[in-house]
């Protein structure tokens, strides 16, 4: 199905369904609206969102987002499908949008899940519109 060379990020001690539904959680509180889908075969979680309440942080190509999420041995694994495309002037934001999103999964995953789960970032993620993981700051 999916390889690590496609995973945005991975997790151990949690599902997939939970692994979608704290993204999809986060998403509503940015401004967007989320829908959720479920796929018993193969096994897939998928996470869209669309942007409709205002939010400076978050750039107009990522005004629609999807994610998919498939079971792994012991986790799940999150692949970031849209948007496809990053306007060149957008990329710092995008980046840090990334980097929001990851660090509020880390925590809301360790913190819900009393430190049993954790988010696993693989060593190279990549991203549709690059094809490369976001640039640090």
């Amino acid at each position: 199905m999916a390889s690590e060379d496609g995973d945005w990020l991975r997790v151990r001690g949690i599902g997939r369904e939970r692994f979608a539904g704290y993204l999809g959680d986060y998403l509503a509180t940015l401004g967007y609206t989320v829908e959720r889908e479920e796929v018993a075969d193969p096994a897939t979680s998928r996470v869209r969102g669309r942007l409709e309440r205002m939010n400076p942080a978050v750039p107009p190509s990522a005004s629609s987002v999807e994610f998919r999420f498939y079971p792994t041995s012991g986790g799940a694994a999150a692949v970031w499908e849209s948007p496809t495309s990053v306007p060149p002037d957008e990329t710092p934001r995008m980046d840090r949008l990334v980097r929001e999103l990851t660090s509020h999964l880390e925590r809301a995953i360790a913190t819900e899940s009393h430190a049993t789960a954790k988010v696993v970032r693989p060593s190279s993620p990549r991203y549709p519109w690059a094809g490369r993981a976001p640039t640090s700051t």
